[in-house]
């Protein structure tokens, strides 16, 4: 769709005349509020601008136009009646391109093509970004715009919070799919909202469990601290989710396991799926805990209880045989927090 903004009709008509002909959909403003009015309606691709108008002129439309994040990006043709001196202004306003009036057909034509080449370019990106933003950590995604190498694999001592709710597994058995898809979708949207919050990155979401990761790609100061924190704050908030949970006589709680060490880092996958993710004891120790905690249990490894002691109220758990791993592993349970 082209947006022609023109406050003399004749102008418009000639436009369409020209452009209608050859397939494109013409929306039109006779003002420059009018055509802020229509942009913010979506669906403009390009917008053919006249420079003289009342009330606000062309420069200040297309001033306005690449002040908003929507239509920044937005490719923009200004008609001009004079020369240079108005195509700098429109430069300097954040033009694309210019056409002087009387308008060569031709020329017009083939600015039109080639700017809507570059439109469609940009959305293809933008489609493939909203895609990365499905599928990697928020995070990544920002850093890969700017970086690609981000993904590349690299050693860094994590914190790994591995989480889950306890009784998921025959709740699920037993409920109604509508009701699971719930409890999940609410657990999912009250999670991930404090993740966010605490900087953390979402490393992998598979139906209740959640691996989220500190220290890497952001860099946090107190990676430990950090995750007993933010394992608490998941802890509490699961606790109020489940008191509604409880009324539908769904029992849910929320089980978690914390350790800290150094991991590799990187894209894991293969050509059609790749993942951002940690690999290595600390990930697989995390998640060993997590299987082993009660329901409302957080279980700390060593590493952790060493790195939060003035922080974190814990008591010892014992030695415990975690699946996997060969050696009883010495565990603590994270109790809460001092004031």
């Amino acid at each position: 769709m082209i947006l022609v903004v023109d406050d003399l009709q004749q102008n418009v008509r000639l436009l369409r005349a020209v452009l209608e002909p050859r397939g494109y959909a013409i929306a039109e403003a006779s003002s420059g509020p009018a055509a802020l009015s229509r942009l913010a309606e979506g669906d403009i691709d390009l917008v053919l601008l006249d420079v003289m108008m009342p009330l606000m002129d062309g420069y200040e439309v297309c001033r306005r136009i690449r002040a908003d994040p929507a239509t920044a990006f937005l490719p923009v043709v200004m008609i001009t009646a004079s020369g240079e001196a108005e195509k700098r202004r429109g430069l300097d306003a954040g033009a694309d391109d210019f056409v002087a009036k009387p308008f060569d057909q031709a020329e017009l034509l083939a600015r039109v093509r080639s700017l809507l080449r570059v439109k469609a370019y940009h959305d293809e990106i933008e489609a493939f970004n909203r895609g990365l933003r499905r599928f990697l950590p928020a995070q990544v995604v920002e850093l890969v715009k700017g970086d690609p190498a981000v993904l590349d694999v690299h050693r860094r001592e994590i914190a790994v919070v591995a989480c889950a709710l306890a009784g998921f597994a025959a709740f699920a058995e037993g409920a109604e799919p509508e009701d699971v898809m719930a409890v999940l979708n609410s657990y999912h949207a009250a999670l991930g909202e404090l993740v966010d919050e605490a900087e953390a990155t979402l490393v992998r979401l598979s139906g209740d469990e959640l691996t989220i990761v500190f220290n890497d790609p952001l860099p946090c100061p107190d990676p430990a601290g950090a995750s007993v924190r933010l394992a608490v704050a998941l802890r509490d908030r699961v606790w109020e989710l489940a008191e509604g949970w409880n009324r539908l006589g769904f029992d849910l709680q929320l089980a978690a396991g914390i350790a800290l060490g150094h991991a590799t880092i990187g894209r894991i996958g293969f050509e059609h799926r790749w993942e951002y993710a940690p690999v290595g004891t600390v990930p697989t120790l995390a998640s060993r805990l997590c299987e082993s905690a009660a329901p409302g249990q957080i279980l700390i490894s060593r590493r952790v209880f060493a790195a939060t002691e003035p922080l974190a109220i814990t008591q010892p758990a014992g030695d415990l045989a975690l699946r996997g791993l060969a050696k009883p592993t010495p565990t603590w349970d994270l109790l809460g927090l001092e004031t």
